[in-house]
């Protein structure tokens, strides 16, 4: 039998590999990045000192940094939680439209009636919810159709994209004025600021609690187990009686749901107003930023930090280091790219390091089979 020893060996193994891969993916795209960074005649030391200084040099820079980062933190480490489960959803980004759509309704509405204490979660509520329904639909087909969820979650994304754009040219539309977008919320919808004379605002607290919570969840709640149970095998998962079906839904939901509260927070932490892009990509980036964290929510507070900082610091390099800032959007390309890549080559490496595991197991249950004392 396998001792415990190997077990947790072999549990150690499965986080070292891929947190590995990870810093290699991440090394490797900052030394693609440099070499052009060489071609356009710049220094690349330089430029990435720049970069630093940029997004963490200061308090400003570093609370710029976390406002960017925490939208990604939570819609991640969503994705973390689904991923897991073996489901792709690709609609983060139509789920976090929805929900600023639906969190803009209820400061739209409410906001002149109630007091923060009230209207504010009740924005987050909204907002959870109009992501979950947009992430229950096709979860839903998947389970009761079996329709791909990749190529519904994308056509989804043009949907609540669409839907919402003619909203706030339309029905919600500023009276004000002629441009797409929403009044601005009342005072009390408006998520609190956390240091005076800077921006950084209660969401990014929410996305520190978002990821510490999930963390837990996967790993120490019987839900989180199911989940892996899922993603590893659904016919296993099933003959041990666990409802396939309904992780797939739920799982599908909170991840949906943490996005809509993503997109709550940049309507009332940032911009006070639903516009037609209140994302700039978030939701797409976030599947960068959960991959790059082994699926662990609570790695999300590092991997987001890593992206934000490229976009926080990107014109601190542009002025200092006379580099472009299309070269940082290159830089999160190839770290995406090699994500993908060390995706494949962790899982190669996994699964030929439980072969051979496997392999010296039996070996040594033959040899002690043929020991003279066994016979």
């Amino acid at each position: 039998m396998t001792s415990r020893r190997e077990i947790e060996n072999r549990q150690w193994l499965d986080w070292a590999i891929p947190f590995l891969t990870a810093v290699l993916a991440v090394v490797a795209a900052f030394a693609v990045g440099a070499l052009f960074i060489i071609i356009l005649g710049a220094d690349p030391v330089e430029a990435y000192k720049a970069i630093l200084v940029g997004a963490f040099g200061n308090v400003n820079a570093l609370t710029e940094t976390a406002i960017k980062a925490a939208p990604l933190v939570i819609t991640a480490a969503g994705l973390a939680i689904v991923f897991r489960a073996n489901i792709w959803n690709i609609g983060a980004e139509g789920q976090l439209f929805m929900g600023g759509l639906a969190a803009a309704w209820v400061a739209l509405t409410f906001g002149d009636q109630l007091p923060p204490a009230v209207i504010i979660p009740l924005t987050l509520i909204a907002g959870f919810v109009g992501g979950a329904m947009w992430g229950f639909i096709p979860a839903i087909l998947k389970v009761r159709l079996g329709i791909d969820e990749i190529i519904n979650t994308i056509m989804l994304n043009y949907i609540a994209i669409l839907l919402v754009n003619w909203i706030i040219h339309g029905p919600l539309q500023d009276p004000t004025g002629g441009f797409p977008r929403t009044s601005i919320f009342p005072d009390s919808a408006h998520l609190p600021i956390l240091i005076p004379r800077t921006r950084l605002h209660l969401g990014v607290l929410v996305a520190i609690a978002v990821g510490l919570l999930l963390q837990f969840v996967l790993w120490r709640v019987s839900f989180g187990y199911r989940v892996r149970a899922v993603g590893d095998n659904k016919e296993a998962a099933a003959y041990g009686g666990i409802k396939v079906g309904r992780v797939i839904v739920t799982s599908m939901v909170i991840s949906g749901g943490l996005a809509g509260i993503a997109g709550m927070i940049q309507v009332t932490g940032l911009h006070f107003r639903m516009l037609e892009d209140i994302s700039g990509g978030i939701g797409f980036t976030a599947i960068a930023v959960a991959l790059l964290a082994n699926n662990q929510p609570i790695i999300t507070l590092v991997t987001a930090l890593l992206l934000a900082g490229l976009d926080v610091g990107a014109n601190a390099m542009q002025y200092q280091a006379d580099v472009p800032v299309a070269v940082v959007s290159l830089i999160q390309g190839l770290v995406i790219l090699f994500v993908v890549a060390r995706e494949f080559i962790s899982r190669r490496l996994i699964a030929r390091r439980r072969t051979m595991s496997e392999m010296l197991e039996h070996r040594k249950k033959a040899d002690d089979a043929l020991e003279p004392g066994a016979l």
